[in-house]
Order: C-alpha cells, then sequence, then structure tokens
C-alpha cells in the first residue's frame, strides 16, 4: 500500500488551504470568490505571512469576501464607503504590516467615491481591490455607478446616467498603480496581485466580476460572455521575486520589465499594444481607445515607481507608531507652541 504523498508547501512551509478562511456564502459562482481563490495563491506563492496583513473592507457583496481568505489575518468589515480612511490609519498606525482593502463599485463609486479620491491623493501603502460588477447585490440589483448605459437590468431596464470608469478616475488623481482584469483570468490576476504587494504604495485594482443572480445575462456588460467577448488583454504579465532567477523566453522589442520596490520584477510580454505603463499619456490614451470600442482594457495599464509614499511623503519614522511610547510621541516643551505660532497670521 503506497503512502500517501504529502500536501506541497511554500517559503514558510505552509499548505495553500492554511491560506484560507471560511467558507464562502457568496451565490455559485459568483465572481468574487475567483478573486478570494487568486489572492489565496498569490499569498502562498510569495509566502506572506497571514499574521502581517491587515484585511478592510466597507459594505456589500464584495466587503464580506476578507472572511473567505487569510484566516490568520487581523480585519475590519468597516462602515458604508469609509474604508479607506480606516485602511489609511491603520497603516499610519503600523506600517509595517500589508493592508488588503477589497471594496466594490458601489462602496467606492458612489458613497465611498470621496474617501476613495482623497485616498488615492494621499498614496498609502494599500493593496486595494475593488469587486466591480455593476450592481447592488445585497439590495437585490440595482444599478451601480459603473453600470453602463447601454448594459440593461435582469428586468431589461438600462441606466440613466454614463458609467463611471474607476481606472480612468484612478489615473486622474495620480494613481501609482492601476490595473484591471477579470476574476475569471488567474493566469493574469495573480502575477498582478503579487506586483501590488510588493509595490509601495497605493496599488488600484478594478476586477471585473460578474453577478450571476443580477447581472450576467445577455446584453450586459459585466457578464462572463461579454468579458470573454470584449475583453482586451494587452500583455501577459509575469511576476518575478527577488530570490528567483528571471528564465523568460520573449521577441526581441516585445518585453516590458519593471522592478518594484523590493526588487521584484514585473515582466510583460506584449501581445498586441507598443504601450509603456510608466507613460501616463499611453496609459490614458490606450484606456480610451479601447473604451471607445466597446472593450474592456486588462493589464497592469499605469505604473509609477518612483512617486512617494504616503509614510515616505510625510517623513514617517520607519518605526510604526504602535511600537512607539507616549514620550517618542509627544512634542518636547515649546515646539508644539511653536508650530502654533507659525499658523497664526
Amino acid at each position: 500500500m503506497s503512502e500517501e504523498k504529502a500536501p506541497a508547501v511554500n517559503s514558510l512551509g505552509l499548505t495553500k488551504t492554511e491560506y484560507k478562511a471560511g467558507a464562502s456564502t457568496m451565490c455559485k459562482g459568483c465572481g468574487h470568490d475567483r478573486i478570494s481563490e487568486a489572492i489565496i495563491q498569490a499569498c502562498y506563492d510569495l509566502g506572506v505571512d497571514g499574521r502581517n496583513v491587515l484585511k478592510m473592507s466597507g459594505i456589500g457583496c464584495s466587503s464580506k469576501t476578507p472572511a473567505y481568505f487569510l484566516g490568520q489575518s487581523m480585519g475590519l468589515n468597516s462602515t458604508h464607503g469609509r474604508m479607506p480612511s480606516f485602511a489609511t490609519g491603520a497603516h499610519l498606525a503600523n506600517s509595517s504590516m500589508m493592508p488588503i482593502g477589497v471594496s466594490g463599485d458601489g462602496d467606492s463609486a458612489s458613497i465611498g467615491m470621496g474617501q476613495l479620491v482623497h485616498m488615492i491623493r494621499r498614496n498609502p501603502k494599500i493593496v486595494y481591490i475593488i469587486e466591480n460588477n455593476g450592481v447592488y447585490g445585497l439590495t437585490k440589483g440595482q444599478f451601480s455607478a459603473t453600470a453602463d448605459r447601454k448594459s440593461p437590468s435582469k428586468r431589461g431596464k438600462f441606466p440613466r446616467e454614463d458609467s463611471i470608469d474607476l481606472c480612468g478616475l484612478a489615473l486622474e488623481l495620480g494613481a501609482p498603480f492601476v490595473a484591471r482584469s477579470f476574476s475569471g483570468d488567474k493566469k493574469q490576476l495573480v502575477p498582478i496581485l503579487k506586483a501590488a504587494f510588493a509595490f509601495d504604495g497605493l496599488a488600484f485594482i478594478d476586477v471585473i466580476s460578474p453577478c450571476v443572480t443580477f447581472n450576467n445575462h445577455e446584453g450586459s456588460t459585466k457578464s462572463y460572455t461579454h468579458q470573454k467577448e470584449h475583453g482586451v488583454s494587452y500583455h501577459d504579465p509575469y511576476f518575478v521575486a527577488p530570490r528567483e532567477q528571471i528564465d523568460i523566453e520573449y521577441e526581441e522589442g516585445h518585453l516590458q520589465e519593471v522592478t518594484l520596490h523590493d526588487g521584484s520584477k514585473l515582466v510583460l510580454r506584449k501581445l498586441n499594444e507598443d504601450h509603456n505603463p510608466a507613460e501616463i499619456e499611453s496609459a490614458t490614451n490606450l484606456l480610451h481607445e479601447t473604451r471607445s470600442r466597446g472593450e474592456i482594457l486588462t493589464g497592469l495599464i499605469h505604473v509609477d515607481v518612483d512617486q512617494p509614499s504616503l509614510v515616505e511623503a510625510t517623513g514617517m519614522t520607519r518605526e510604526p507608531l504602535v511600537d512607539q511610547v507616549q514620550g517618542d510621541l509627544r512634542p518636547v516643551n515649546g515646539v508644539l507652541q511653536k508650530m502654533n505660532d507659525s499658523f497664526r497670521i
């Protein structure tokens, strides 16, 4: 009788199962579950210690999903649309931990729009994932702000307003890392997530994630069928950790390599477009061109490794605030008075 084969483990000696958490309560086939699986895969491959991860979310179907991955991590299911403030505060209190913010198109593009805008401007180190399905799933399928005007609801109604392109918004606000992917494309999404974890700043990822109950019908622009027919992937991403040897075949002139803050590399094998994600004008034009053709651009749209993160820009100490005593944080006599005097006219 043969012995049972031991499960594979990563660099921390952990199995992939140990990166899971509670059982999902999503509808069967929900795209959000595929995103959770991609996060699990990326963290397992990188050897991420779940105890060093902060999971943050707001309200909505998407905001339930942090309960389904990284069971050893601490987290907070915050108030509707206010997760960026909670995540930024948690990051500033303990900058040694890795924050993952999971939101939805309603949580971020409607009630939380103001929070999202100022989080992007501040550029904290956060992997910010929007699980975008174009509807409010928890409240039975009303249109969200990302629903396209020509995309009917399950009942045949159409939105009155034009949709908000979240990647276009992020580019306009100066986000240093902007990507879009599809929940059903783990080959693309997992390397993007790995690069986001290695990025020192806000990594903004818009993931088209079909709602199988309310927004996966014929005519919907957030359905599995529409994504397969209209999705445009302009490169094949490959993440190379610092300890690994780069060994990848490519045609001369068709490779774009991005070195991230920890020395890891995101290797982009160009497929159709001659686009450099470091050039924001090129990223903006490509996004507009594909959108005008009714296509959904996926991949790493823009990256800027030179933009200072919130911790760097504010001159904060690298020692986490949570580890400092009150005397370290309180200004010495006269300093606070001098600061106040500087604001007086």
